[in-house]
């Protein structure tokens, strides 16, 4: 069977040759007589796969020793809870941006535990934009971002100034898309299933130094001290996940590292941008300043709701029998979205504007 191009937003599209190598080493991993899936993580056969992956994506993203780097679980959804229960233990209070439906969650979840103080909200114009940060509570005890706005389609393309409050990012639907200064951050975290492996791994980097800020007493698998302390084998981590993230990351290092990832991905974007900025069918409702490399929402231009949402469910269905699949945005903001993460080829991009054009042509 071909294989179709992949626009989920996540899970979403792995590289074939990644791909490709698990397969051929789904029996046999090695000399090691079985599989990654049946391994022990405590063997001496796992042991080398965690230890690669970390220091792959340390050489990738550019992190110092100054920085532990975790493996865990629970997603983005559990790190959103225990970043301030965690970090949030000085003042009791925290700056963030509103800016989507994700940070929303994180800011939901931090008013349990402190003060949240919302720094800016781009809800105002259904998302469409950033908010300008100009600085930091200089008692908050930090100050959260998401980088990338998965559903909304909106990215921090410059790393916000907040003065000396611990900045943490949520980089799940940007990791590794694009050169990061790592220490410009006091807490990175990201789910895996967009562009760094499977889901159920969630990567976390944790400057040493916030490490002090953490209570004593917490529950075991909710303390970042826990798991750094036992080199994310607290407990059984996300064993395959791990081996899909380290190759993953050798892909990236064979590319040319983030830099040559992200001329890719800008080549990407801009193809589809163009096209739907010269396109009198469909537009992008972003904000051109501020549009994710990764996540793209468009909408058709019908100001009739019910048949603009004909059309979309026609444009998503006839998209699906042309290869092109998952492409239906969010059901939070709706009209259609292509996430074209670091491996989605360009091929399939070009598929997707020829197909754009082609329904403009018979639908407009």
């Amino acid at each position: 069977m071909k294989r179709v191009f992949n626009f989920s937003a996540g899970p979403s599209v792995l590289p074939e040759s990644v791909l490709q190598k698990a397969a051929d080493e789904m029996l046999c991993y090695g000399a090691s007589g079985q599989s990654v899936m049946e391994m022990s993580h405590r063997s001496k056969d796992y042991e080398p796969i965690i230890a690669e992956a970390e220091a792959l994506v340390r050489q990738n993203m550019g992190i110092s020793d100054n920085y532990h780097v975790l493996f865990l679980q629970g997603g983005a959804s559990l790190q959103f809870h225990m970043l301030p229960l965690n970090f949030m233990t000085i003042r009791k209070k925290a700056d963030f941006t509103l800016t989507g439906a994700w940070p929303q969650k994180a800011i939901e979840e931090a008013q349990k535990l402190g003060t949240v103080n919302i720094v800016g909200s781009s809800k105002d114009k259904k998302w469409s934009y950033l908010p300008e940060i100009k600085g930091a509570d200089p008692e908050a005890d930090y100050f959260h971002i998401c980088n990338n706005n998965t559903i909304e389609g909106t990215q921090y393309h410059q790393i916000p100034d907040v003065g000396n409050v611990p900045l943490i990012g949520d980089i799940s639907s940007s990791a590794l898309s694009a050169p990061m200064d790592v220490n410009r951050f006091a807490v990175l975290y990201a789910g895996a299933q967009k562009n760094l492996g499977p889901a159920g791994l969630t990567l976390v980097i944790i400057r040493k130094d916030m490490m002090e800020r953490i209570p004593a007493g917490l529950p075991s698998m909710l303390s970042y001290k826990v798991h750094a302390d036992n080199q994310s084998m607290f407990n059984t981590p996300p064993c395959y996940a791990i081996y899909i993230f380290k190759l993953v990351q050798e892909w990236i290092r064979d590319m040319g590292g983030p830099e040559v990832v992200f001329r890719m991905n800008a080549e990407k974007a801009k193809l589809l941008y163009d096209y739907l900025d010269s396109s009198s069918f469909f537009y992008n409702p972003v904000e051109k300043a501020v549009r994710s490399l990764m996540n793209v929402p468009f909408l058709t231009r019908e100001q009739d709701a019910e048949k603009a949402d004909v059309l979309n469910k026609k444009f998503v269905k006839e998209a699906e029998a042309a290869g092109l699949v998952n492409l239906a945005g969010h059901r939070s903001v709706g009209g259609m979205r292509a996430s074209i993460y670091n491996a989605m080829p360009l091929e399939g991009v070009k598929a997707l504007v020829a197909f754009m054009k082609e329904f403009e042509s018979k639908n407009a």
